[in-house]
């Protein structure tokens, strides 16, 4: 895949850290009206959870939409698909669906990799589900900014999360207009301007991602603990290293394709 570094703005760390430095002072929306005004082929990328919801909305209340790519994993709740659905029909974006490469449906999947590849091999899995798709839908749509949901309170790889982030080797940016805030700011956003949330939300999920691998979340924990429960896995590789989740993903098949030999 070609490098996105030349369809990006060019910042150097110093400059990064300025921007971050003045982006801290604003609001979610002035960070969002920055981003429009900075990238000329800006998406949303999100899997519509709380704080992608509220940042769909908030583009809304500024009367513009912004294309949204959404990776079907084909492992989503059906709860997830719907909500798919609810707030394309509300705000009316362009919406861009990518899926496992060669794959339409799960059957589809579990032919091509097998059942339940996430308890073989999570690192096959990750990549054929959520980092190759992503990197085909930045090269189809030559993308050089994503907007994404995440939050220093949401912990882990995250807690140390800046607003704009340069994707190492890439050139991609990833704009985090929600860094600063917390959950219960992202729930009480929902609530007040009436947003489509995920009905999971009511049964206690805070965060939700693939069937077989969230579970509800206890009273006053972690938000994202309800991810890979008691794995110690933290992001699904997405937001890690592309070129070292390549690697990875490499040398795995190559194992498998010995081992088959």
């Amino acid at each position: 895949m070609p490098s996105l570094a030349t369809s990006a703005l060019h910042f150097d760390e110093t400059q990064l850290q300025h921007i971050n430095e003045q982006l801290d002072k604003l609001q979610p929306s002035q960070i969002l009206e920055w981003a429009r005004i900075t990238f000329d082929s800006l998406y949303q990328e999100t899997a519509f959870g709380p704080s992608g919801n509220v940042i769909t909305d908030m583009l809304n209340a500024q009367d513009v939409t912004v294309p949204v790519i959404f990776l079907d994993t084909l492992h989503h709740f059906d709860e997830t698909l719907d909500l798919v659905q609810r707030s394309q029909q509300r705000y009316k974006f362009k919406l861009h669906v990518f899926k496992p490469e060669g794959c339409e449906t799960r059957a589809d999947f579990i032919a091509k990799h097998g059942d339940e590849l996430w308890k073989h091999d999570d690192v096959v899995y990750d990549y054929s589900v959520k980092v190759e798709p992503a990197r085909r839908a930045y090269e189809e749509l030559q993308v050089r900014a994503v907007l994404t949901g995440r939050r220093k309170s949401q912990k882990g790889d995250r807690a140390q999360l800046r607003i704009v982030e340069i994707e190492k080797g890439t050139g991609l940016v990833k704009i985090n207009p929600l860094a600063n805030w917390s959950f219960q700011q992202v729930w009480s956003y929902l609530r007040a301007n009436e947003v489509p949330y995920n009905a999971l939300l009511d049964q206690g999920y805070k965060s939700v991602g693939d069937y077989h691998s969230t579970l509800p979340v206890a009273e006053g924990a972690d938000e994202r603990s309800g991810r890979w429960a008691n794995s110690g896995k933290t992001e699904c590789g997405l937001h890690k290293d592309y070129f070292a989740m390549r690697a990875a993903f490499m040398a795995r098949k190559k194992k498998q394709e010995e081992t088959a030999a």
